[in-house]
């Protein structure tokens, strides 16, 4: 009988990698949300090169976050609110859980917006039809898809990042100054530039990833990664880190694009105030230049990066508070877990999202609402990075698996900085 062909040794250990990425992979997507998109673009057009070296110095700090968080649930089998509940007082536990329901929330109305104004790029259809059509297909996919089936979909809608990839690569770039602006900071003080500055932050190491991450590894630990004996190895701890490298760097990388397309595309071009989702989707429209009318396919190729976004960014946003508020008060909390089983959490859910949609209708500009829901990430994610280096550093919470000397030390610097770039920006109001 024939022998079966062999797999490659290099192919084998390609997909060995890919089935690593998980909660990492799912948290680094959904931190390029639409709130993202849209400050990212706004620094580029704003500032030009100015503020690119932002996506290669947070990496490492926020690696370190969102590692500090997966191992807290990792260690615990508990998300943060539920550690924080465990270990503090009552005050502490509500001030957390109610940071993260409100600047969720908040998020999520500007994230269900945006997703209707790129839409109305292609669709003719009143904002608000577009707006409760978004909001009732996300309720029904979180609501009553399980877990297993959810995450996948959630690693599938990641792929909507390469557009911005995809594009630094076709425009001419000056790659020496681009280098250089990369690597060199440069810093203004400025009302303007640490206003930008502060949601580039809070949108990159944002409140929603803690908890989220923090949770999903709860979920995996359920699904496949306990030791034989009920614990949690070091060869645990090995594959988390992995996949929150993994989901990470790809982050940073988009980041960095979206930066130097809106740098290179707009700010060029003179366009350096983002006032709708038409603007941002000029950035686009290089990757399309040589097809006819490139104007639309660039609206086309934005509004499904928008949307696949926003499908992704929304359930982790409400899925991340409805786990802090159900941890918070012993509730049934699981994406497993059928609705009847955990009316609360899907309770917490609906609840946000309908909030978040009705935030569109109190006259706010979809788009400013996004950048401005940013710094409000930037700022409440302050007091929650100290909360998370506390657990983190703890013997009694952590024991053997708590941060070593170089996860204190970039925790730490994470804080400083997040919390002087806050400082800054209060004091040039």
């Amino acid at each position: 009988m024939p022998q079966k062909a062999k797999s490659k040794p290099g192919k084998k250990s390609f997909w060995r990698w890919l089935t690593v990425l998980g909660p990492g992979l799912t948290t680094g997507a959904a931190d390029d949300d639409p709130s993202g998109i849209a400050t990212y673009t706004q620094t580029g057009a704003q500032f030009g090169y100015g503020q690119l070296w932002t996506a290669l110095y947070m990496l490492p700090f926020m690696t370190a976050v969102q590692e500090a968080c997966a191992r807290i649930g990792l260690v615990t089998g508990k998300g943060i609110a539920a550690v924080v509940k465990a270990h503090y007082s009552k005050p502490v536990l509500y001030c957390v859980v109610g940071l993260v329901v409100v600047a969720n929330t908040i998020n999520i109305g500007a994230d269900i917006g945006a997703m209707a104004e790129a839409a109305n790029l292609l669709i003719p259809m009143p904002f608000i039809v577009l707006t409760l059509l978004f909001t009732v297909s996300i309720l029904l996919l979180e609501i009553f898809t399980s877990y297993h089936v959810y995450s996948k979909i959630l690693k599938w809608l990641a792929l909507a990042l390469l557009a911005y990839p995809i594009t630094v690569f076709i425009i001419h770039q000056d790659w020496p100054v681009v280098l250089k602006a990369t690597v060199v900071p440069h810093i203004e003080f400025s009302f303007a530039f640490l206003f930008i500055i502060t949601g580039v932050f809070g949108t990159t190491i944002t409140p929603y990833m803690f908890f989220w991450e923090a949770s999903q590894e709860v979920e995996e630990v359920k699904e496949k990664r306990l030791m034989p004996n009920g614990k949690i190895g070091w060869q645990s701890i090995h594959t988390m880190r992995k996949d929150n490298a993994a989901g990470m760097i790809i982050s940073e990388f988009t980041t960095w694009c979206i930066l130097l397309v809106g740098a290179t595309v707009l700010y060029k071009s003179g366009v350096k105030d983002i006032k709708t989702a038409a603007d941002a989707a000029k950035a686009l429209q290089p990757l399309v230049h040589s097809f006819p009318n490139a104007g639309f396919l660039a609206k086309l190729i934005f509004s499904i990066g928008i949307i696949g976004l926003g499908l992704l960014a929304i359930p982790v946003l409400s899925g991340s508070a409805a786990y802090a508020v159900c941890e918070a008060f012993n509730w049934n909390a699981s994406l497993n877990l059928k609705l009847r089983r955990a009316h609360g959490f899907y309770g917490v859910i609906t609840i946000a999202t309908l909030i978040g949609l009705i935030i569109n209708f109190v006259g706010i500009d979809p788009v400013k609402a996004l950048i401005y829901t940013a710094v409000l990430n930037g700022v409440a994610a302050v007091p929650l990075l100290f909360l998370i280096i506390k657990i983190s550093t703890s013997d009694a919470i952590m024991g053997e698996f708590k941060s070593g000397w170089l996860s204190k030390t970039l925790l730490w610097f994470t804080f400083v900085v997040m919390g002087g770039a806050a400082v800054a920006l209060l004091f040039t109001i």
